[in-house]
């Protein structure tokens, strides 16, 4: 069996698209994904499954429309990928930190699409200018490095559309995911 991790977009941010983990853990077993666990409320899931990625992509979107009424994008990682994100990260350790030093909220961000993105919408990114955040595309994975906030980012709207679906998550985040997945083979 493959481990994923399963990303899922817009779970329970201000208020909307509300879906308990304890409950999702609980369908996503129901349809045969075994060793289902989930990590904090934003729709991180480890899970093992023997389909490929395109048919859990499917499978679990279908399952959240069915069990919940909500209309959800999904992006996969298998556990491997994951761990490569890690080592493909574009930026030295002595730019995160130097940024780090200046904010008082993360600042490294991987935004993480279904598919890779288009060349002409990577051609009409860099050609806009995000002050001092900076940005690497690797495959389809887009890393952010953002100097204040990426709350505030014009960076981080642009990357939105880049290609659907789309979702982020921050450094911390990747790293607590590969952390269980660890635990868990």
């Amino acid at each position: 069996m493959t481990q994923y991790i399963v990303l899922l977009r817009g779970i329970n941010v201000g208020g909307k698209n509300k879906l308990k983990m304890a409950d999702l853990r609980v369908a996503l077993s129901n349809i045969g994904l075994v060793k289902v666990q989930t990590y904090i409320q934003s729709g991180n899931i480890v899970l093992e499954s023997n389909e490929d990625e395109a048919t859990l992509c499917s499978m679990i979107e279908h399952t959240i429309e069915k069990e919940f009424k909500l209309s959800i994008k999904t992006v996969i990682r298998t556990s491997e990928q994951l761990k490569q994100i890690v080592k493909n990260c574009p930026f030295s350790e002595e730019q995160i930190a130097e940024v780090a030093a200046n904010s008082e909220t993360e600042t490294l961000y991987v935004a993480m699409l279904l598919d890779e993105p288009h060349f002409e919408r990577i051609e009409k990114l860099n050609g806009l200018h995000f002050g001092n955040d900076q940005y690497g595309i690797v495959g389809r994975d887009v890393y952010l490095l953002f100097d204040q906030s990426i709350r505030n980012s014009k960076l981080a709207v642009q990357v939105e559309k880049l290609g659907e679906p789309i979702t982020t998550r921050n450094w911390k985040t990747i790293n607590k995911l590969i952390e269980l997945c660890n635990e868990l083979e």
